[in-house]
């Protein structure tokens, strides 16, 4: 009697499961297809037209990222509808920071077994960042890993390409102190501080599906798997309308002193007024549940700001029009002045209101 040979499957890795995943999110896929990008997978490789999607002299610009332990809870709570929006957050905003247009994106997705139907559902959060951020999902990867991940855990990253024109790019060379800022608020914790997060649930002893200590209305996991906001649209209408964005500033990992100072030139700090932060619920429950001081939340989390514009002084209202036309809430947080010695770059007047 032969006997019978060990097959991928037998080593815990299904490729019928990974085809049916395919077939499952093609849909998905070409509904985010754009000018220079028809949108369609399974070739080896995604291919974008920059001369159809209008470009004159332009300049390639790319990012990528993850969204690090958010996934846990995703994972946890076995909602994974919103995850992929994150992904595609987290690396289209720091595109847009940069003046530049997001064109296309492709995602990598691993796990430990593959279920076609959780694949789709974290896809049609990706397609769905990428309709909102206005960019084509031409690609992606997909891989079941047994032995580095164990049960039903994943993990996720994003690769963004966008385009700016070679005379749009940002920050520009005439930032100068006297600048406004203005900061756009975020719709949560976004996707940075989430080991923090999780400690603070695990301190606090509160459950995913129990009801949040600061809305009862919704349950823990929901509150914190509310997707990143995406500021493209918005963010691409106030720098063509008005021409009066000088820099922008993605405030993720590292919050407001370590994200602003990196659009700034040297010898120009940045002063904020926190008073004028949106704090959320949800900071103020970190806060106080957690007992984290002002500065580790403002080295953490976005607090309620998830992007600074600095702008030319006399068209800072003209520039929040714009954003508050796109549906953002915006705040005048404060403006820029000379760097001092020994005065941090991000200097403070005010508290949060934690």
């Amino acid at each position: 009697m032969t006997k019978k040979g060990l097959t991928y499957a037998d080593s815990g890795v299904d490729i019928d499961a990974g085809n049916r995943m395919v077939d499952l999110i093609k849909p998905l896929v070409k509904a985010t297809a754009r000018p220079g990008a028809d949108a369609e997978i399974g070739g080896f490789g995604g291919l974008f037209d920059l001369k159809r999607a209008g470009f004159s002299d332009p300049v390639l610009v790319a990012a990528t990222d993850g969204v690090g332990t958010k996934v846990k809870i995703a994972i946890e709570t076995g909602s994974h509808g919103t995850i992929g929006i994150d992904l595609v957050a987290m690396s289209v905003n720091d595109l847009v920071v940069q003046g530049a247009e997001p064109l296309f994106f492709l995602d990598y997705f691993a796990c430990g077994k593959l279920d076609p139907e959780i694949g789709a559902a974290i896809v049609a959060g990706v397609a769905e960042g990428c309709r909102q951020a206005g960019c084509a999902l031409i690609g992606g990867e997909t891989a079941e890993m047994p032995g580095v991940y164990r049960g039903g855990d994943y993990d996720l990253a994003g690769f963004a390409v966008g385009a700016a024109e070679r005379k749009s790019i940002l920050p520009r060379n005439d930032i100068r102190a006297g600048d406004v800022i203005l900061g756009i608020a975020s719709s949560g914790v976004h996707s940075n501080g989430y080991s923090l997060v999780r400690k603070v649930a695990k301190t606090a002893r509160v459950k995913w599906n129990a009801p949040a200590p600061f809305d009862k209305k919704r349950k823990l996991g929901v509150a914190a798997l509310t997707p990143t906001r995406i500021y493209v649209k918005s963010c691409l209408a106030a720098i063509r309308e008005t021409k009066a964005v000088k820099a922008l500033a993605h405030i993720t990992g590292g919050g407001f002193p370590d994200n602003i100072p990196r659009v700034l030139p040297k010898g120009l700090s940045a002063r904020i007024d926190l008073d004028r932060v949106p704090v959320l619920p949800i900071f103020k429950w970190l806060a106080k549940a957690g007992g984290i001081a002002e500065p580790e939340m403002l080295r953490t989390f976005n607090c309620g700001i998830g992007m600074i514009a600095v702008v030319e002084p006399r068209k800072a209202d003209a520039v929040a029009a714009v954003l508050k036309r796109e549906g953002e809430r915006v705040v005048r947080l404060g403006e820029l002045v000379a760097s001092m010695k020994g005065v941090p770059r991000v200097a403070y007047t005010g508290r949060l209101n934690i």
